[in-house]
This record gives C-alpha cells, structure tokens and sequence, in this order.
C-alpha cells in the first residue's frame, strides 16, 4: 500500500463524559472527507441514584454500545478545569469509565480537549455549543439537532478524532522526518 492509497473508513465512538448525560456518537469516516452518522445517542442517570450504580449504568451502556457499533477507536473529551468540583469529579468519573471499556476490547482511546474538537469542526477553538451544533449537522447531514447537547458534542468528539489522525504511513514518516526514527 502506498501513501497515496485510498485509506478504508474508521469508525470512531465519540463520549463526551457527564454523570447525569453522558454523550455517545459513533461517525464513520476518512481525514478530508465528510464522515457518515451511524448512531448517537445519550446515557442518562439520576442525579439522585448512588453514584456506584450511575457509574455501572453508563458502564453498561458504553459497552453495549461497543458491542453493537465496533468502532475502531474511543474518543473521549479530555477533562479540563471548572469552577464546579463536584461536576469535573463526575465527569472524570465516566470518562475513566468510558477509557476501561475501550481498554477492555483492546481499542485505542484518545483525548481531545473541547477547543481541539471545536477548532477541528468549526475553525474555532472558541467557537459555542450552537456552533459545534451547527456543524456536526451539517457535516454529517442531519436534519435535526442532535438532542440534548451532549449528544452533539460526542459526535464533534468522533469527527475531530477522524479528521486529526493521520494515516499510519504518514504518521510514522512524520515520525521519521522529526528525528524520531530509528
């Protein structure tokens, strides 16, 4: 296969980690080219449920999830500082849930910080919800938003991830050309 070779699609399940709504998009697809939607949908648990049994639902749904998609790769929102404890300590929580049941399957897992998944789908890393809304719709063709925003944003998540991996033969001669081969 040479780098010029047309590259088979990967599909990539996207999570954007919460406890009460934790985002889940899968997206089929090539860097350059528009991705396809293949599912999304969001886990939901009470705010109000121990926090062991909220970790285990989402834990379940994740796997299931992976199970009936088969993606690739895991892509999950990297946790990055609020003001709120309380919301970064469950949102770590199920994205470390969402990282074990990649790890469990063997899959890769990336983390990609919310102005990396922005800049990557809208050319802003500043850009807003209703923005990263707009054009995971557009991209991905869809004629209604994808409900609630965490929804969304895991679809964001699974495109920015497609369209910044490099093929593994660019990849490994980037490698090579910055002083990092053998």
């Amino acid at each position: 296969m040479t780098l010029y070779a047309p590259r088979p699609p990967a599909r990539v399940l996207g999570v954007d980690p919460g406890l009460t709504k934790c985002g889940l998009g899968v997206v089929d697809g090539v860097p350059g080219r528009p991705p396809r939607l293949v599912a999304v949908g969001v886990v939901r648990t009470a705010a109000d449920d121990d926090i062991a049994a909220r970790l285990l639902a989402i834990e379940q749904e994740i796997d299931s999830w992976l199970s009936e998609h088969r993606p690739d790769t895991v892509a999950v929102e990297r946790v990055f500082s609020q003001h709120n404890v309380r919301t970064v300590m469950g949102t770590a929580q199920a994205g470390a849930v969402a990282i074990i049941c990649a790890a469990r399957r063997g899959l890769p897992v990336a983390l990609h910080t919310p102005s990396e998944v922005k800049a990557a789908v809208t050319g802003n890393g500043r850009a807003d919800k209703d923005q990263v809304t707009t054009m995971v719709m557009r991209l991905l063709r869809m004629p209604e938003r994808p409900r609630p925003a965490d929804a969304a944003d895991a679809l964001a998540l699974a495109i920015c991830h497609l369209w910044r991996t490099a093929h593994p033969a660019v990849a490994a001669r980037q490698h090579s050309m910055s002083g990092g081969g053998t």
